[in-house]
């Protein structure tokens, strides 16, 4: 079982997000965070709707996070924290409401952890006629040492000639791809 944790390889997070993610969080897509039309989000928390994953529990901001392998009782746990999240953040009415949100917005995470161990994943958010349009690039470690610095990173769409190429720099500032 797999899921995703975020990552911190710099300390970017800290200033183009409203507030940056602690390093290890269970990561969420977070798209449910933005109830405002993101026609009217801007600065930080564009940059958040544009480029961020969400970290459970503390509900920062992270530009990446990793593939990790977990025990069943680790996805039960980040279920849970989310749950606890919507409830006192998000105003969920009650907590089994709140729960299977939460295990729904897990469960989502999860699906986008078939890769490796180690993967590094990314999200590009757009709205279009008011739908919120995310798409997910992963990034593997160049060579055996997967410890590598940030910019030893592949982004796996270079195999894909039809994948769009996301700057992730850009997003941070806003710059349209």
């Amino acid at each position: 079982m797999k899921l995703l944790r975020t990552i911190r390889l710099d300390a970017s997070d800290t200033f183009i997000f409203p507030a940056a993610a602690e390093p290890g969080d269970w990561a969420v897509s977070g798209a449910f965070a933005f109830d405002e039309a993101p026609a009217h989000v801007t600065g930080k928390a564009l940059a958040a709707f544009r480029a961020g994953l969400l970290g459970v529990p503390s509900l920062g901001w992270s530009s990446l996070a990793q593939v990790v392998e977990i025990h069943a009782r680790d996805r039960e746990a980040a279920i849970e924290s989310l749950a606890h999240c919507l409830i006192e953040r998000y105003g969920a009415p009650d907590f089994a409401t709140a729960r299977a949100a939460a295990a729904e917005e897990v469960d989502f995470a999860a699906s986008l952890c078939a890769h490796p161990p180690g993967t590094l994943i990314a999200v590009h958010r757009t709205s279009e006629s008011d739908t919120v349009r995310e798409v997910f690039r992963s990034l593997q470690a160049r060579g055996v040492n997967a410890r590598s610095r940030a910019f030893a990173f592949l982004d796996d769409a270079a195999d894909d000639p039809s994948a769009e190429a996301v700057d992730l720099a850009a997003l941070a500032r806003g710059d349209r791809p």
